[in-house]
């Protein structure tokens, strides 16, 4: 009949990816692009501190934004399981917050790790991750 559309090698395609999913396949297509270094804000605060003692410079942390009454430009810093390790600072989230609301994907690696008087200085730098 003309005018179907008609999918063929569906199961070889997925006998080639071998169980793999999408991001397996795309993940060698993707490069971090470095867009700027901060420090994360908040570790003072955090209710769980064990965070601080699992996370090693060069850590790959999520970026996710928060809906949050101080600052309507919050983005939470996570650890790859999920764990708060705070948030990128007020003065410089605002660009960020922006190329995240979006649709872009940002990310941020550990560069450095002081321990201080009553908190933790993380060094981190913030990667568009493009495709």
């Amino acid at each position: 009949m003309s005018g179907e559309l008609t999918v063929t090698g569906g199961n070889e395609l997925a006998a080639a990816l071998g169980g793999k999913g999408i991001a397996d396949i795309i993940k060698p297509l993707t490069q971090e692009i470095h867009l700027f270094d901060t420090n994360v804000a908040g570790t003072s605060y955090l209710k769980d501190k064990t965070v601080l003692e699992a996370i090693s410079v060069g850590d790959r942390l999520n970026l996710r934004r928060e809906d949050n009454k101080f600052d309507r430009n919050a983005i939470l810093i996570l650890t790859e399981d999920g764990q708060k390790v705070g948030y990128v600072p007020e003065k410089d989230n605002l660009i960020f917050s922006r190329l995240m609301d979006a649709g872009k994907l940002l990310i941020a690696r550990i560069s450095k790790i002081t321990p201080r008087s009553g908190y933790t200085q993380i060094a981190i730098g913030i990667y568009l991750v493009d495709f």
